[in-house]
């Protein structure tokens, strides 16, 4: 990393007054001139410079740094949501991107500082990926790196089951006594020094005490006393984990939780700034000669291909459409109920409010009711927004349909969640066996079988117990169970078909 150039720091200079005087209201921001190597590392990291060993952070890094290299794809900007914010700049940009780069990531720093959805993220996340890591690298050196590897594969296949609409109040905590079979302190003799741990309490000797331990809570009441979708946080604490796997648990737990939000407001984040950096090049910072090249580069990121959707290009014509409609006044009331066509089409109060009212939207909106509340017929039309289909006969796309209703729902659907299944823990005694009943809240959507056993043969090894899954499947309530060797499916409320369906899946 290089500290920039004297005239990139002039022009960054420049262009953080424009943005103050815009009203964008940003945390420090440092930006690092880089290689383009070193680029493609740090966005393999997911913009940091230091991450815990794993695979697939190499893996990430020869995605992008070959397509790099072929012409396929090349990374612009990256910033990252921190205090001071740390940007990046590449080495050899001409002065226009890196112009077009820096407007737009002060578009992002005011988005972070001021959404409502970052609010409780980690502002000091580069020392606790640092911290992360360090102790990562601790347990490989104590385990062994195949062993840590392992578990860590296991934890981020279950990354995503986490209550991403609890971070207004912080990740939820548990507030349930912790069952006596996970408190593994209460088998085991003090130990001053760790690496004595295994001959001054002998494995086996305390995971017999566990089990006995476990046979007395399984006649205990059931918990948790309600359904709980953090499902990350409840394996954390009654899980019986050795503590190290708790700690790698809770670290891949804090970095899902803190990278939510920048989910949850793909749109909303890259339609302001892209909304900023075009205000603020236009108007303020371009010369003549860059105007062509702007124009070009600009184009290319809000290019929608035809049946796709590019956040970057809705997020800018949705705000740019808001700031419209509330400076002519169209809306309230009295708008919504005016049925004259002409008169809607010259509507205009001057009331003036459309910049007070776009900043009060990134304030407090997320994707999913950004879209429910603003997204209109008229903004669909506008920007041919349909639903597209292969004709196979023509080998052509073809609209296959203008209902704005399903167009919206269909987006919505993806929003939600990520798009991802919505899991809860209803039931850590079933049957009172100590067993997981999981519940699959059903949209429409049947689970993916695939999918759906991986997840369940890598909670069982966290849970070291039979796992249970209720779901809709084939429009039939089922229950799906695996003990760690079998895997059955039965239909629920049917007698005729309570016969199970069984399997094995393959040993890991």
């Amino acid at each position: 990393m290089a500290n920039l150039t004297p005239e990139l720091e002039a022009e960054r200079k420049r262009i953080c007054k424009i943005a103050k005087d815009c009203g964008l209201d940003c945390f420090e921001t440092i930006f690092e001139l880089i290689s383009y190597d070193q680029i493609s590392q740090f966005a393999s990291y997911g913009g940091f410079p230091v991450r815990y060993p794993h695979w697939k952070f190499g893996m990430e890094y020869e995605q992008l740094s070959k397509s790099y290299e072929y012409g396929l794809s090349k990374i612009y900007e990256m910033v990252i949501n921190t205090d001071p914010c740390y940007a990046y700049l590449m080495e050899g940009n001409s002065m226009m991107d890196q112009k077009l780069v820096m407007a737009h990531v002060y578009g992002h720093c005011d988005f972070f500082k001021n959404n409502i959805w970052f609010s409780k993220t980690n502002r000091k996340m580069i020392d606790q990926m640092a911290n992360h890591a360090t102790r990562v690298r601790r347990y490989i050196d104590r385990y062994g790196y195949d062993e840590v590897e392992r578990f860590i594969d296991t934890c981020l296949s279950l990354e995503n089951l986490i209550d991403r609409h609890s971070i207004l109040n912080g990740p939820p905590k548990m507030t349930e006594p912790k069952p006596a079979i996970n408190k593994s302190e209460q088998f085991m003799f003090k130990v001053e020094k760790s690496y004595m741990k295994n001959y001054i309490n002998p494995p086996d000797k305390v995971a017999d005490q566990k089990a006995k331990q476990f046979e007395i809570d399984s006649q205990k009441p059931e918990f948790p006393a309600e359904p709980v979708r953090d499902i990350l946080s409840f394996l954390i604490h009654y899980a019986p984990l050795e503590d190290w796997q708790q700690d790698i648990l809770t670290i891949i737990r804090d970095e899902s939780y803190y990278f939510a939000p920048q989910g949850m407001t793909k749109t909303l984040n890259e339609g302001w700034a892209s909304y900023w950096h075009s205000y603020m090049m236009t108007r303020h910072i371009l010369n003549d000669s860059e105007i062509i090249d702007f124009a070009d580069h600009h184009s290319g990121t809000m290019f929608m291909q035809m049946g796709g959707y590019n956040p970057y290009k809705v997020g800018i014509e949705l705000f740019r459409d808001i700031e419209e409609r509330w400076n002519k006044g169209q809306f309230g009331r009295e708008w919504e109920q005016c049925d004259d066509v002409r008169e809607r089409k010259n509507w205009d109060k001057k009331t003036g409010l459309g910049r007070e009212k776009i900043f009060e939207v990134r304030k407090l909106y997320n994707d999913v009711n950004f879209i429910d509340e603003y997204l209109t017929e008229d903004f669909c039309v506008r920007n041919r927004m349909f639903v597209y289909k292969l004709n196979k006969e023509t080998n052509q796309f073809e609209v296959d349909t203008r209902d704005f209703k399903a167009i919206k729902a269909q987006l919505l659907f993806q929003m939600t969640n990520f798009g991802q299944p919505i899991i809860k823990i209803e039931n850590a005694n079933f049957e009172n066996r100590g067993e997981l009943l999981l519940h699959h809240v059903h949209e429409g959507l049947d689970l993916q079988p695939n999918y759906m056993d991986a997840t369940m043969q890598n909670m069982y090894k966290i849970w070291k117990r039979p796992l249970n899954l209720v779901t809709l499947m084939d429009n039939e309530p089922q229950l799906f169970r695996y003990d760690g060797t079998e895997y059955t499916r039965h239909s629920l409320g049917d007698e005729k078909k309570s016969e199970p369906e069984q399997r094995e899946f393959p040993k890991s």
